[in-house]
């Protein structure tokens, strides 16, 4: 009888155990689970450490700058672990996550000698919804609930996740003002400005539309009754139904998604003047590198038109 020789995995490399760290030290900032998952973990655990192995790769020292260039080409001309090609835009968010867990190894005192090139981007144009278009959108959603999701989407540019996380509690008045606070990526949390008039749609809905016997606290639940019995809270794909069953009402070609409407809420705001710093505490961003990116959305007649109101605000204040 033959015997069955257990045969014990090859110990992992030194560079398995830097990566698991770094995704710790991650998890330890504050970053949500899902944001290490995908924009750290996939792309060390499942891209460059297999490759490392392949390569004959144990730690930080022996990625000189040969070794990371053949990493990069790797990735734009064989892609990712399944072969098949992968965009510039993947290649550069891969990159990106190996250039900042390399950078974390340096820190911690690991010898580094080579950082990866990020391939250079096309410029994207989003083809973004104007004011007319969000309002059409909205007339075309078969209830209050799905138009009052829509405006606040428009009006306030909240991701997919925020919006289905809304509490009823987060409808806040101050004073004469009004806000939502919206529980951000982070676990940071902010104040969006509400208009009046959303507002008292907003307070409407909760008091006489919003089943009452729902045991959830959520803003917007579901217009009938699930499996549970219950009125669930709206789902990121719910929302995403939604949003497209409308679209397909309101007779708009685009290609309309949740966060087309977060894109269009920068840009129709940054098309009214309003300061990018701002911008991105109201929209949630840590950086101004997205504004950035939607300012590309922008034509010259937007910069014509923005810097003629603050001139004419300028000379007009010295007049007084």
């Amino acid at each position: 009888m033959a015997r069955i020789a257990v045969v014990a995995p090859p110990p992992a490399s030194a560079l398995h155990q830097l990566v698991d760290d770094y995704l710790m030290a991650c998890r330890a900032r504050g970053l949500a689970p899902g944001t290490v998952h995908n924009s750290y973990g996939y792309p060390l655990r499942s891209i460059f450490v297999p490759w490392c192995d392949a390569n004959g790769v144990a730690t930080p020292a022996q990625l000189d700058a040969r070794a990371i260039d053949e990493f990069s080409v790797a990735l734009l001309e064989r892609g990712g672990k399944d072969g098949r090609p992968l965009s510039k835009y993947s290649v550069h968010a891969y990159a990106r996550a190996v250039r900042g867990f390399l950078n974390w190894c340096k820190r911690e005192g690991e010898q580094v000698t080579a950082r990866p090139a990020l391939p250079r981007l096309p410029r994207r144009v989003i083809d973004v919804l104007d004011r007319n278009e969000i309002t059409a959108l909205e007339a075309a959603a078969p209830s209050e609930r799905d138009r009052l999701v829509i405006r606040v989407l428009g009006d306030c540019g909240l991701r997919a996740s925020e919006l289905c996380t809304l509490q009823m509690s987060d409808i806040i008045r101050h004073d004469r003002q009004a806000y939502l606070r919206v529980h951000g990526k982070g676990e940071r949390d902010r104040l969006v400005p509400l208009t009046p008039a959303l507002l008292r749609r907003l307070e409407r809905y909760v008091r006489d539309a919003r089943p009452k016997d729902s045991p959830h606290r959520q803003l917007f639940v579901s217009l009938r009754r699930g499996h549970s019995g219950d009125y669930e809270p709206l789902t990121r794909s719910g929302l995403l139904q939604l949003i497209r069953h409308s679209a397909e009402r309101a007779g708009i070609s685009k290609k309309v998604y949740p966060h087309l409407l977060r894109h269009s809420f920068v840009t129709n705001a940054l098309r009214a003047g309003v300061s990018p710093l701002l911008l991105a505490q109201i929209a949630g961003h840590t950086s101004m590198r997205m504004i950035e990116q939607v300012y590309s959305h922008l034509n010259p007649t937007d910069s014509y038109d923005a810097m003629i109101r603050a001139l004419t605000a300028t000379s007009d204040e010295s007049r007084r």
